[in-house]
């Protein structure tokens, strides 16, 4: 029989022995003065760094980089209101992404809640549309319980988002202190009675295709899904900015579906009869706006999370599950045909959209996208900002091993390079790049200077065609020529990095951008290159000048 054992501390150093049971060496913030003895209490921990981030936004894409490199939750502090305003994006973003993540917030003190005090905000309340739990700790002795069901939900069946509120009188409080076991994550696995549904369905299969998502990714269960696809010799594509949940290169892939996918893989989607959608939630954009799945397919929906089945389409066979549980019991399935006819048009559909051949001619972008094939380890970690330049590196790079690719599903701006730093600080041991417009960039340029203070080396690179491109595309699209709110002004990201301590180094042509990524690679420094680029290449398939020549309004 278990003794419960008591533990005189305060609330605040309860929380730091909290992250220190989950195995968390890096906790992200900007300072406040409400949460002071939790900063304290962490200053007594040498297991965990503090990272001091120059937005409270900056400090929760880290975080999320993070939990997404480490496989850890992140972990992200801020103070009151306003500091939790400012990080709600990077709290969103984890949302949206399934990444296991725990805020912790400072709040006024007890004695001023309802008197609109200064900076207060019903913090519970204002994050629970977008968090799995939001809770505030009240009283100092449950803050062992709280703050581990906190991590638990956080990690628990689709990760994601928690919010622990914390007035600033019930964290220097001394309690006796509670620690449960260590926190135990549920993996449900699949019914004999369901796998010999699966059988079933695909024995009766012509065209089969997987649909591979996050929850592959975050089972760790990538090896399961090739073994499961070469077993069977089904066809796999990726979800919305889950390139690496399956190698680019093998024989079985056939693409990615995101923004911009070209119609060649759209069609296999379209012509497959049985769809396997394992891990993924089906979003928006993985669907082409919730198009792209019809009722003659025959869906097997597998997720982690009841909440996601059938949220978009209703599945003929939904499944409760882990993805390495359900990929284990997958593989008992015995059947004599298989479909390797099917996988070969399936891949080399997506290889006839994705061969990276550049010439002269190609815009320099393609161009940037051969050399950092041709220069970059395959472990090499890529994250990205939201923005056109992005649909370069969707269509043309290979992603080749496991766990190279931090994106954000939510398209939120100014994501890449707080997250390459946070990445960085996950997978200490990978390069790891970071792709951003100067729209995207400059929203959270000032997380260079931690980078530097921090010595954290990861390389920016800036595609900087003086415009926020994505928006400007669609004005052109919908209201050509009629251009307001997207021309942005001249910024030198170079000698913004040399200012802060980084390296900063401009470019225009493919040769100096291959000098200046060889020096980036071989320096160790926080590096941005800045790549002047046309904003007429609006797009990967499009201009201006054809989109204003295809419009219907001129």
């Amino acid at each position: 029989m278990n003794t419960k054992v008591l533990t005189m501390m305060t609330a605040a150093e309860a929380i730091v022995k909290c992250i220190k049971r989950e195995g968390i060496d890096k906790v992200f913030c900007v300072p406040g003065e409400s949460y002071l003895p939790l900063l304290d209490a962490l200053y007594d921990e040498e297991t965990v760094d503090v990272v001091s981030a120059r937005h409270e936004g900056g400090a929760a894409f880290m975080a999320e980089g993070y939990a997404k490199s480490s496989l850890k939750p992140g972990v992200v502090l801020a103070t009151r209101g306003v500091g939790a305003a400012n990080l709600s994006i990077g709290v969103h973003t984890a949302y949206q992404d399934s990444t296991p993540m725990v805020v912790f917030l400072g709040q006024v003190h007890s004695k001023f809640r309802g008197r609109e005090g200064f900076q207060e905000v019903d913090l519970d309340q204002f994050f629970k549309p977008i968090t799995k739990w939001a809770v505030e700790v009240k009283d100092a002795e449950r803050m062992p319980e709280l703050v581990g069901r906190a991590f638990r939900i956080a990690r628990s069946g689709r990760p994601g988002p928690v919010v622990v509120s914390l007035p600033e009188d019930v964290l220097p409080v001394e309690a006796e202190m509670y620690f449960g076991p260590e926190i135990t994550i549920p993996k449900p696995a699949p019914s004999n009675e369901e796998v010999l549904k699966v059988e079933k369905i695909l024995e009766q299969a012509k065209q089969p295709l997987i649909i591979a998502g996050g929850g592959v990714k975050l089972a760790q269960a990538e090896e399961k899904l090739i073994a499961f696809a070469e077993q069977l010799q089904i066809p796999v594509m990726a979800a919305f900015r889950r390139h690496d949940v399956f190698p680019n290169r093998h024989y079985l892939y056939a693409g990615h579906l995101g923004l911009g996918t070209p119609k060649p893989i759209l069609e296999t989607v379209k012509e497959a009869d049985v769809i396997l959608a394992l891990g993924t939630r089906l979003s928006e954009v993985t669907t082409q706006d919730y198009t792209l799945l019809t009722n003659d397919q025959t869906l097997i929906h597998v997720d982690i999370e009841s909440e996601v089945i059938g949220k978009v389409y209703p599945p003929d066979l939904a499944i409760i599950a882990d993805m390495d549980k359900a990929l284990d019991a997958f593989a008992e399935i015995k059947l004599h045909g298989s479909w390797p006819q099917w996988a070969e048009t399936g891949h080399l559909r997506y290889e006839s959209t994705s061969r990276l051949v550049v010439s002269e001619d190609d815009v320099i972008n393609k161009q940037i996208i051969k050399a950092m094939v041709d220069m970059l380890p395959t472990s090499a970690l890529l994250t990205n900002d939201a923005g056109n330049f992005a649909g370069w590196l969707h269509a043309f790079y290979p992603f080749i091993e496991k766990h190279t690719y931090v994106g954000p599903t939510s398209g939120a701006m100014g994501y890449g390079l707080p997250a390459a730093i946070g990445a960085k600080l996950g997978s200490p041991d990978k390069t790891v790049v970071s792709l951003s417009g100067d729209g995207g960039f400059m929203m959270t340029v000032q997380e260079l200077e931690t980078a530097v203070r921090e010595n954290i080396p990861v390389i920016a690179l800036v595609f900087n065609n003086n415009s926020y491109g994505t928006i400007r595309m669609h004005q052109e699209i919908h209201y050509p020529r009629r251009v307001v709110g997207t021309d942005l002004g001249e910024v030198s990201f170079a000698a913004i990095a040399n200012a802060v301590g980084a390296q900063g180094i401009t470019v225009q042509s493919i040769g100096e951008f291959k000098n200046a990524f060889s020096q980036a690679l071989k320096v160790g420094l926080p590096t941005v290159i800045e790549i002047l680029t046309d904003v007429e290449q609006i797009s990967v398939s499009t201009t201006i000048s054809s989109l204003r020549g295809q419009s219907p309004k001129l």
